[in-house]
């Protein structure tokens, strides 16, 4: 079995889901007679040796640095030894290839993604452009700089509404969660929104409304393909309530799709997932219209939450493999296995 350093917290917008994640993680990997070596980033960056017998994890303890090159683990003059990486960490800094480079240049080998699949599937832009170039279907988007903006308000906004009509959706390029993502139906509500994603990222998507399921599939390396997944939205749409804290969604997996639709959207996620070059894992989450175009990309989420009600752990659960299975097979593949 292997010494997991579990990282969990993080500088983005997402830390307290990742803190929710880590829980879920280490105590599988636990389960699975791994020993976990938990360490949390607070909000500024600084890394700390965590409590694993604490819950809810926390980034407080006896501060670590890892050192570059040779990817020690150090507390003072004490070296914390580990095997592997394992970064449950959402947004950036922790999903967007940051820490991932920071592995590499150290030679430590990690879950997930590496730097490049992870850069392009963080920028949502980036990642529908290479989808396009690939052949997948994807929701019709504009992308909108921060600086078009300040020059020429009405113009952006006039412009975004030509080409994609009301109701749009909005969100920040680089954040998952649906962080700072907003809906809206006027030219004044889609300044508005851009403003406030442009507090969180200088780059903005906006996007058709698609009126159809919510399917997601998860990938492992390979690539394999889970059963797929559907959120049943109770609530007008998935925003970041309706995800982690109240009923107004759920989650079933495997999806009420036939066979034909199965095979279908699991062969359009693991093509998503060499067109951007992923590795490790990836949630790939679709839009199914039907009628009309069938199955719609949405996005590629390169560290999906593991949290207990988290879509990707529960179609793998789906399709056979247990939570424990799920986490001790990540960190095979990391491991090379």
């Amino acid at each position: 079995m292997a010494r997991v350093l579990l990282l969990f917290g993080g500088r983005s917008a997402e830390h307290e889901v990742s803190c929710v994640s880590a829980v879920s993680v280490a105590d599988a990997l636990a389960e699975g007679g791994h020993r976990v070596i938990p360490v949390g980033i607070d909000r500024s960056g600084d890394w700390f040796l965590a409590d694993a017998g604490e819950r809810p994890l926390r980034a407080e303890g006896r501060r670590v640095t890892l050192s570059l090159p040779g990817g020690s683990l150090v507390s003072g003059e004490d070296e914390v030894g580990f095997d592997v990486a394992f970064p449950v960490l959402h947004g950036p800094y922790g999903e967007d290839g940051r820490i991932q480079g920071a592995f590499d240049m150290a030679g430590v080998p990690y879950v997930g993604c590496g730097v490049l699949g992870s850069a392009v599937a963080m920028d949502k832009d980036v990642a529908k452009r290479l989808a396009r170039d690939a052949g997948i279907a994807t929701t019709r988007w504009q992308m909108v700089r921060h600086a078009d903006l300040r020059d020429d308000a009405p113009a952006v906004v006039d412009e975004v509404a030509g080409l994609l009509g009301f109701p749009v959706f909005v969100k920040p390029a680089e954040l998952g969660s649906s962080i700072g993502v907003a809906k809206a139906s006027t030219d004044a509500e889609l300044k508005d929104a851009l403003l406030r994603a442009f507090e969180l990222s200088d780059k903005a998507l906006v996007e058709e409304t698609v009126t159809g399921r919510e399917i997601e599939v998860g990938v492992l390396e390979g690539p394999r393909a889970s059963a797929p997944g559907e959120i049943v939205i109770e609530a007008e749409w998935y925003d970041y309530e309706a995800k982690y804290n109240d009923d107004a969604s759920r989650f079933v997996a495997p999806a009420r799709l036939t066979r034909s639709q199965v095979a279908t959207v699991q062969q359009l996620a693991c093509r998503a997932f060499e067109a951007l070059e992923c590795r490790g894992l990836a949630r790939v989450d679709f839009f199914f219209e039907k009628p009309g175009r069938g199955f719609i990309l949405n996005e590629v989420n390169t560290m999906p939450g593991f949290t207990p009600i988290s879509g990707f752990p529960l179609m793998w659960q789906a399709s056979g493999m247990s939570y424990p299975e799920l986490c001790n097979e990540l960190v095979e593949l990391a491991l090379g296995g």
